[in-house]
């Protein structure tokens, strides 16, 4: 930046905001409004929140003066006995209106049945003496959506203190936990020895729990092996072979309800979720929580085939993986992004029993964005 030519500027002030040039090539508006909230005296660096209220201005915020002072740009307010400084670096962030750089905001990798060997896995033990391997822990499932965390002790504790290390436990309508293991008398195809078919969980809540713990406590039943797909995978797959199919799972939402004695859970959601690139980020399917479609029987004509075709994709060769659970094990995925289930097994040929949980997604990058950057405040 040619500071020299800065010196030389003029900066022009108008109604609503002021033009100042950046560069030699590079002339940018700032609105006196967004100029006057974003004065650095706005914030408390102890609490790192704004501790200024705009609305408590009288009268709308209006440059008396302004001039670029080294590398800084400089207003004193009309109305006020107040001075701002702006870093020119700064300001040339927010030149266009492009969104505040995020490192959590990266770009997924799509999986396919084959994948197993190469999931990411994380001993349990280091994660918890290793901030830097959580960070890449973390990074793998935004990546990847699906890691195993190993060594994990056989202990209620254990599975806790590893959700802690992303966030908190987020509980369901389910409570905090649930046990999954053969029931007497099951609210949930989960506590049978059935076969469950690939799915995300609680779609009948407003907001499903973004990340599922489920720790392995015991496994040594004949069959039950756990089935796994990447919804990313699968739905960028249908994107291309059905474009049509695809805009109706995009746009349309569609019932889910959970019921029993004591719940009755409801909701309407999209079974392919965009995010703000357009970009596939997840899903939410599950057939044995999905309500009767409500929707107009014309809609049905178009809307059921392509359900029922992205269905059987989901369970396609080419996108499932198919293994066995060990002792020890925890599985961590993305509820929103990773379709998982299990076949059939054997109750009475051994011990099966899993132990599960929720963490919310946001709070995952959220801990991932403090581990691997500094924040708006640095130190």
């Amino acid at each position: 930046m040619n500071t020299h030519f800065l010196h030389q500027q003029a900066v022009v002030l108008q109604e609503n905001g002021l033009q100042l040039q950046l560069s030699a090539d590079t002339t940018a508006y700032f609105n006196y409004y967004w100029l006057r909230d974003n004065c650095s005296s706005s914030f408390d660096r102890t609490t790192r929140e704004r501790s200024f209220d705009i609305f408590h201005l009288e009268q709308p915020p209006r440059a008396a003066s302004a001039e670029v002072d080294g590398k800084d740009l400089v207003i004193s307010w009309a109305n006020e006995t107040h001075v701002s400084r702006y870093p020119l670096i700064m300001l040339a962030d927010y030149v266009s209106g492009k969104h505040r750089a995020d490192p959590a905001d990266l770009a997924r990798k799509a999986w396919f049945s084959d994948h197993y060997p190469e999931i990411p896995r994380f001993s349990q033990p280091e994660l918890l003496k290793d901030k830097q391997l959580v960070a890449e822990w973390i990074r793998a499932m935004i990546v990847e959506g699906l890691t195993i965390v190993t060594d994990m002790p056989d202990s209620d504790q254990g599975l806790t203190e590893t959700v802690r290390l992303m966030g908190h436990v987020r509980p369901t309508f389910f409570g905090e936990y649930f046990d999954v293991k053969t029931h007497i008398n099951p609210t949930n195809t989960a506590y049978t020895a059935k076969a469950l078919e690939l799915h995300t969980d609680t779609p009948a809540e407003e907001y499903a729990p973004g990340i599922q713990f489920l720790h392995c406590r015991a496994n040594s039943v004949q069959g039950g092996l756990s089935i796994y797909s990447d919804g990313v995978a699968v739905a960028n797959a249908f994107r291309t072979i059905d474009p049509e199919g695809f805009r109706l799972l995009s746009e349309i939402d569609i019932p889910f309800y959970c019921e029993h004695d004591d719940y009755d859970m409801r909701s309407r959601q999209r079974v392919i979720e965009l995010d703000q690139h357009g970009e596939v980020s997840g899903l939410t399917i599950s057939q044995h929580m999905a309500d009767i479609f409500d929707l107009p029987q014309t809609l049905l004509d178009t809307y059921y085939p392509a359900f029922c075709r992205f269905g059987k994709m989901l369970q396609d060769d080419r996108f499932m993986m198919r293994f066995m659970m060990k002792a020890g094990e925890c599985m961590v995925f993305d509820n929103h992004r990773i379709v998982h289930g299990r076949l059939a097994y054997s109750a009475t040929s051994g011990d099966r029993y899993l132990r599960g949980c929720y963490a919310d997604r946001a709070e995952m990058r959220s801990t991932y964005r403090a581990l691997v950057s500094e924040g708006r405040f640095k130190a």
